[in-house]
């Protein structure tokens, strides 16, 4: 049974194991075809994948892109790899591979964040309140938010504005609003070291409210952060005449009065 050379296409006889014509073993496995495009010299195409690849990268915080860049990427390695010569883009489907992992990446970690926020704000809601669960508590919780309004405003020093610190330091609303649990508070007497100066000096004062709350201590601090104590419960008198707390009632501070958390 005769056959023919897959060199130069001459006819061969059974048994012949060279090509009379140009030589060439006939046993030896056929060449892989060359593309045409190649063949006559014509300039490689970019991969369309590749391109889509990366152009999806690029949207890389929507994640139907993200993923897309991901899976074209890989299909465009794979074409340009089985059409050698004919297309080019390996470049572009990496960069586009890359893009989008990193997209994937940053996706995961925004739900991450989301979740961890959902678990954490609720704890740090529960310490705040506990944090104003007297009015000696509360007049810490000032003059911390104090000081990290003046560190982050050191051209304007203290302030004189509950609402300021609220959104200083994060107080709760009730306390932003000037009262809490039937004691009224005040900053005031803001004063600065020199003319059109930054604020040095401020004064904060909690006093009981209203004849439900008679006999209940009215409290004040200021920026040297030492909590003073009148026990007639005027604020007034605080400010000009009052002790300084002991050392028990600054670790164990009276809570709010049931008459007035009422």
């Amino acid at each position: 049974m005769s056959s023919f050379c897959l060199g130069c296409g001459k006819s061969l006889a059974e048994g012949e194991q060279f090509c009379g014509s140009c030589g060439r073993d006939v046993s030896a496995p056929a060449s892989p075809p060359v593309d045409p495009a190649v063949a006559f010299g014509l300039p490689p195409e970019t991969s369309g994948k590749a391109i889509f690849s990366v152009i999806s990268g690029f949207l890389i915080l929507f994640v139907p892109f993200s993923l897309c860049a991901v899976i074209f990427g890989y299909l465009a390695l794979g074409e340009i790899r089985r059409s050698p010569g004919r297309l080019k883009g390996r470049g572009l489907a990496i960069t586009g591979i890359v893009l989008g992992y990193l997209g994937v990446a940053l996706t995961v970690g925004m739900i991450e964040m989301g979740i961890y926020s959902v678990h954490v704000a609720p704890k740090r809601m529960e310490d705040r309140a506990g944090s104003e669960s007297s009015p000696v508590a509360a007049l810490r919780t000032l003059n911390t938010a104090e000081i990290a309004f003046s560190q982050a405003h050191r051209a304007t020093g203290y302030t004189c504005s509950l609402s300021d610190l609220s959104g200083a330091w994060g107080i709760s609303k009730q306390l932003a609003t000037g009262r809490k649990n039937g004691y009224v508070f005040q900053l005031e007497h803001c004063s600065a070291a020199k003319a059109a100066g930054r604020i040095v000096k401020y004064q904060v004062v909690a006093y009981p409210e209203g004849a439900r709350n008679k006999g209940a201590p009215a409290y004040c601090s200021d920026q040297s952060d030492v909590i003073r104590v009148a026990r007639n419960g005027s604020g007034n008198d605080c400010l000009t005449t009052g002790v300084d707390l002991s050392g028990s009632e600054l670790t164990h501070p009276q809570a709010w009065s049931k008459s007035a958390a009422r």
